[in-house]
């Protein structure tokens, strides 16, 4: 025999006896405790899904469904530990549904949902800060199921899926909360919300109806063909979110306001225009955006208004910027190939550059108009200040964040990104006029 050949069945027999081991282990483990087992053979499958390797990951999945019994109940205790341990993490409800969702469908998701409902029922509701509270209803969390030890079946049947399935998307759902990094902590988890931190929605001054006509203006303005409606719709959502920002600066002047955060998705495609034209609306709101690329958000720091003001314009012109783009169609070059993506991305890298320009003229003249009123002499150097307050606060969360610039090779896609900027409305700030 070769060399080769001696050297590829001595790897053989050392595989073989690798995998008769590992077997042995695991039925040792089984015997002398069948919990500890089914614990260590669902990591072995979250290891496995982690790893890419679908041979041992099926493995496992079919084991644990033919299991049965426990098996169910243990997979439901580790996924609301996971919940809670991301959360420790830095992660929020609102976070996690993003993340699976990005990552899985929405089965999964509802699963999450689930975990995360089970984990919240240790804490009064005295010790949930309110944005907490918020993002789980938005999620539709809740306790549908009678006993733990029967959820998964109950999962199941709602499902409509057979016991492997159901036992590999608890499998997936770990395997998304197992590897997640430490994010700056945003608000306070569940136990953890001081009496300062709860009402958070009351003390800072939110009209809940005032936001509610707003979202409805922008809605009205999105869905109009008509550009003069469209106009007339984002002037009063202007007019409403500007005199709202600049009452609360006013009115919170004497308390020890600080800036908070809030994450929003940016996802793809065309993601990077996406977070420079994030970084546009934050801007012109006295707001800082940073984009975690890898996990499809940005983090907006800011004070409360600003922070609605960014989020439901954001939306808006985020909206009208894809119908725009949409609008224009596939192009290609002299020799027939696509230069579609090449277009859309100088589009909306376009788009967002104009943006820019026009709400800093638009925020400009609020705050103009706003400050020239009787006894508003001190609101420039206010709204300075608030602004010094976010830059600290950014700098602090994100010590080390750079600026990146993104290189446009679609001059056609800029010309159109700029047009269709100019013909936008702007739903949050503008002329008060």
């Amino acid at each position: 025999m070769s060399r080769v050949g001696k050297r590829n069945r001595e790897r053989r027999q050392q595989k073989q006896a690798s995998q008769r081991a590992k077997a042995r282990a695991r039925e040792q483990r089984r015997a002398a405790s069948p919990l500890a087992a089914i614990q260590q053979l669902i990591l072995e499958g979250v290891d496995a899904r982690l790893d890419g390797n679908l041979e041992e990951y099926g493995r496992a999945v079919k084991v644990l469904a033919e299991l049965g019994g426990a098996v169910g109940t243990v997979l439901f205790d580790l996924l609301q530990m996971a919940a809670g341990g991301a959360w420790e993490r830095g992660w929020q409800p609102a976070d996690l549904v993003r993340h699976t969702g990005r990552e899985f469908d929405a089965r999964r998701v509802r699963m999450l949902v689930d975990a995360m409902a089970a984990a919240m029922r240790p804490f009064a509701a005295a010790t949930v800060d309110e944005r907490w509270t918020a993002q789980l209803v938005a999620a539709g969390a809740k306790v549908w199921w009678e006993r733990d030890d029967a959820y998964l079946d109950g999962w199941r049947e709602r499902e409509g899926v057979d016991e492997q399935t159901a036992v590999g998307c608890a499998l997936d759902v770990l395997s998304v909360l197992d590897v997640l990094p430490v994010l700056p902590e945003l608000c306070p988890p569940p136990g953890q919300a001081r009496g300062g931190s709860l009402g958070v929605t009351s003390n800072r001054l939110v009209d809940a109806r005032k936001l509610d006509r707003v979202r409805a203006l922008l809605a009205k303005a999105e869905s109009t063909s008509f550009p003069e409606e469209a106009e007339a719709f984002t002037a009063k959502a202007q007019e409403l979110m500007a005199r709202h920002s600049i009452d609360y600066a006013l009115l919170s002047e004497s308390r020890r306001d600080e800036p908070l955060g809030r994450r929003l998705g940016v996802d793809n495609p065309y993601e990077a225009p996406k977070a420079l034209l994030l970084d546009a609306v934050a801007s012109a709101n006295r707001c800082r955006s940073v984009w975690t690329q890898m996990y499809g958000f940005a983090t907006v720091l800011g004070f409360p208004p600003d922070l609605d003001a960014v989020e439901l314009l954001y939306t808006s012109l985020l909206v009208q910027a894809t119908a725009a783009m949409t609008y224009q169609g596939s192009r290609t070059d002299a020799a027939g190939r696509s230069r579609t993506r090449s277009f859309r991305q100088a589009f909306l890298t376009a788009y967002a550059h104009r943006i820019r320009q026009r709400l800093a003229d638009a925020t400009g003249a609020a705050v103009a108009e706003a400050s020239s009123g009787p006894g508003r002499g001190e609101l420039v150097p206010l709204l300075t200040a608030r602004e010094d307050a976010v830059d600290k606060a950014t700098k602090s969360m994100f010590p080390q964040v750079v600026g990146k610039s993104m290189p446009v090779s679609n001059r056609e896609g800029w010309i159109a990104g700029v047009a269709a900027a100019d013909a936008a409305s702007l739903g949050i700030r503008g002329e008060l006029s």
